[in-house]
């Protein structure tokens, strides 16, 4: 369970949400969902940014190779190679959202 004891949003929930909301068959709206998350991920491996409206922007990013160091023993160095990373910058609409949250009590 996350910090906040709720569970993560799946895509059958999604799916689930979206179908009551419009009537449509789940089957249907769990087909649309996965076509929709393929597309984005289509994109970005094309190294093209995601751009929603009032969500956010999916992009990718390049890491130069570095040294890092072993953590089960730091006196070694370990080589870490260059690679491509995605990243997410929320929307306006979202950060705002998400900003209203309260930490919960431990």
């Amino acid at each position: 369970m996350s910090a906040t004891d709720k569970p993560n949003l799946t895509k059958r929930e999604i799916a689930s949400r979206i179908s009551d909301a419009t009537e449509l068959q789940q089957q249907d709206v769990a087909v649309i969902v996965q076509k929709t998350l393929d597309t984005i991920v289509d994109a970005l491996a094309e190294n093209r940014n995601v751009e929603l409206r009032n969500f956010g922007v999916f992009e990718v990013k390049f890491r130069r190779a570095r040294i890092g160091r072993n953590p089960n023993n730091p006196t070694q160095t370990v080589q870490i190679p260059p690679r491509a990373v995605v990243k997410f910058k929320p929307g306006k609409i979202m950060g705002e959202r998400v900003e209203k949250l309260q930490k919960p009590a431990a």
